[in-house]
Order: structure tokens, then sequence, then C-alpha cells
């Protein structure tokens, strides 16, 4: 269950979240996430429930959780650290089949292979950034940060994903890199200021604890 939570633009009307009746988005403190919240269930959970509109959800989180927050510098990089942002497309055969974007994922991997390379082909084309995409595309809960997951070091993420970032160059886009949690695109980060699209504070959030 979420830990203890506050509610961000209480005065914004619940019904355009695309949740079901009773249900409101609130925040965790501790996770400094979003999370969904039933009161007179006294229910709580990360996954939209059954019965959202995902369109509806998505565009509300976008226009309620938006901020420029400039992250930290270099000056904060511990020595053999990258940084780097992700898109994440989780199939039914996923480890974890289910995001704040569903509450249950039952597309086919050849289904989400399909959605991934569509989303590379726009950001090859110039057409959309890896980030951009991620806010409302990607099945991790780093896409409310444009897909950032911090800083981190060998042995910190899945092996796949790990050996893919480090293979890339500062502001390179790989290729479709296949976990247990999903298909991804990753995006090594160059050292320099960034500037996130939701209003949330720099926190780690790792493939092995989110996804």
């Amino acid at each position: 269950m979420p830990s203890p939570h506050i509610r961000p633009n209480a005065n914004q009307p619940q019904a355009d979240t695309g949740l079901p009746s009773g249900w409101e988005v609130r925040h965790s403190n501790s996770k400094n996430l979003p999370y969904y919240f039933n009161e007179s269930q006294k229910q709580s959970r990360w996954e939209p429930p059954v019965g959202t509109d995902t369109e509806k959800l998505k565009a509300y989180m976008a226009t309620n959780h938006s901020a420029n927050v400039i992250a930290p510098s270099r000056d904060n990089v511990n020595e053999g650290k990258i940084r780097a942002a992700h898109l994440l497309v989780k199939h039914k055969d996923s480890r974890r089949p289910s995001s704040w974007r569903e509450s249950e994922i039952t597309r086919t991997k050849d289904d989400a292979m399909s959605i991934l390379l569509g989303h590379e082909q726009r950001i090859r084309s110039g057409a959309s950034t890896l980030g951009e995409l991620a806010t409302t595309e990607s099945d991790c809960s780093s896409a409310r940060k444009m897909g950032d997951l911090g800083f981190f070091g060998k042995g910190d993420m899945q092996k796949e994903f790990e050996e893919a970032a480090f293979q890339l160059k500062p502001g390179e886009v790989s290729g479709v890199v296949e976990t247990a949690s999903g298909l991804h695109l990753i995006e090594r980060q160059a050292y320099s200021f960034l500037t996130w699209k939701f209003d949330y504070r720099p926190d780690q959030i790792t493939l092995s604890s989110r996804l």
C-alpha cells in the first residue's frame, strides 16, 4: 500500500482523471509518485483501477503535473555512474504485466514490438523526443519524469538494460532492448542540466524495484 499522501490539485474535478467513480489521484511522499485511492473502499494502488479511461488519465497527468524543474548537475554524480532515460512498452508476458497506464496489459510481445518500433521511428525522424513520448506512452512510473531514471552504476539495473545503456554515448538512443520487464528504448543523458515535465523531486527509480 502506498505511504502517507497529499492531494495534488485538489480543486481539479476528479472526473477529468478518467478514473472510475470514487477513485482519485493522490501523491506518495515516500516514493514521490502519484497513486490511485478510493476513499469509500479505503483502497490504494499504484496501477489504475479497472474501468479507467487511459486517454483521459494520460491527459490529466500531463496537464496537472507540469512544471520546469532543473535536475542536479554533474557535480553531484558519483564516479562510474551514468544517467539515462527510457521508454518501456510492456506485454502480457512481462514479469509484471500492469502499469500506471493499464491495470492489466494483454498485448502480445509482437504487438509491443510494433508499438515501440513506431516510437523509435518518430524519435529518429525528429518528430518527437524519447522524453516527450515517455511522458504518455511509457509503462514505467518514470514516465512522470520524461523517462528519467537518474544516475545508476553497474549492477543497479537488469543486465540487458545495463549493457545497452553503458554502450551508448551521451545523447544516443538505443535500438529495442528486451528485458524481463518488457521492451525498452534507452537514451543516455549528457552530463548537463535537464528539464523535466513533471513536478517531482529527483529520486532514484531502478528497474529492479519500480517495473
